[in-house]
């Protein structure tokens, strides 16, 4: 089974700084790094590192073909790969000391993908392969019906959220993976659980994967709900802790794995990410996790 992941991939501008810039406000940055980032290209590796068979759809700029090299280095297929004569996709982060982020993105290539390369790219899919978006790229609505016509499932990560774009999506999707706030704009509420409520109510055809950060994680489906704990560590940086959870949980349930042990390993391996800086060079191992979680009897 391939799951075929079409995502951004960006250059992170990574920034250390006290706190974060304030309005008018001129910050000096303790470190700064350039590394490879995007939920797309993090989700990819996550999911490759996790054992999944994962292909990636995207593009980036012709002058930043050495991110294809790392994405291959991690185990991702990056034969769907475009290079566009023009910017790639690139992140402007904010980390504290307290390991929080804040991240204002640029999307350059990722918005300039055609539909004849995403067809091409999912010409050799097969019944009950996996199609992963989040909400970095264009053609996602096209890509779903292309998804849909070859007996696929979607999983869909819509960050950043825009509500009314993501909405008329949602019956197209099988797998819906959401934080506490993405879930409260989604459906409109003030409470986390008045959110899981109406978006039970008003699409009960879906699973959903809602992430409460502390309170750990939750998923509602055909089989009633579950919830699993955060596993308690102490952060560094909490960047592409999302997509870690988002890459080993659904590699587990891609495989076959129960509800249960997918939230466990996802949020293992969460977990072990926020203790390390960077995004993708902070996604843990397969070794690692299990080893994670044999400490805790799991």
């Amino acid at each position: 089974m391939t799951i075929y992941n079409l995502g951004s991939i960006n250059l992170d501008h990574v920034y250390r700084v006290k706190h974060f810039v304030r309005p008018g406000e001129t910050l000096s940055s303790a470190d700064y790094q350039v590394l490879l980032g995007g939920k797309g290209a993090n989700q990819s590796i996550a999911l490759a590192r996790a054992g999944a068979d994962v292909k990636h759809l995207g593009a980036i700029g012709e002058a930043d073909s050495w991110v294809i090299d790392q994405l291959a280095d991690a185990g991702v297929d990056t034969t769907a790969v475009a290079r566009l004569n023009q910017a790639s996709g690139h992140a402007i982060i904010q980390v504290t000391g307290d390991g929080e982020n804040a991240i204002l993105i640029y999307p350059g290539a990722n918005r300039s993908l055609s539909l004849s390369h995403i067809e091409k790219a999912l010409a050799g899919c097969e019944d009950g392969d996996w199609l992963l978006l989040q909400n970095e790229t264009n053609g996602l609505a096209e890509a779903m019906d292309v998804a849909a016509s070859r007996g696929m499932r979607v999983a869909f990560n819509p960050a950043p959220m825009v509500s009314e774009a993501v909405g008329p999506l949602l019956d197209k999707v099988d797998l819906l993976i959401v934080n506490e706030v993405e879930a409260m704009d989604l459906a409109d509420c003030t409470r986390v659980d008045a959110a899981e409520t109406r978006l039970q109510s008003e699409y009960p055809h879906l699973q959903i994967l809602l992430t409460l950060g502390r309170a750990g994680v939750v998923y509602i489906g055909p089989d009633g709900r579950q919830q699993a704990p955060a596993f308690p560590v102490d952060a560094v940086d909490t960047t592409a802790a999302g997509d870690t959870f988002i890459g080993y949980c659904l590699a587990a349930l891609a495989a076959g794995e129960t509800p249960d042990v997918a939230l466990r390993r996802g949020s293992a391996a969460a977990a072990l990410c926020v203790t390390q800086p960077g995004a993708a060079a902070a996604i843990p191992e397969q070794q690692a996790v299990d080893a994670f979680l044999a400490t805790f009897g799991r």
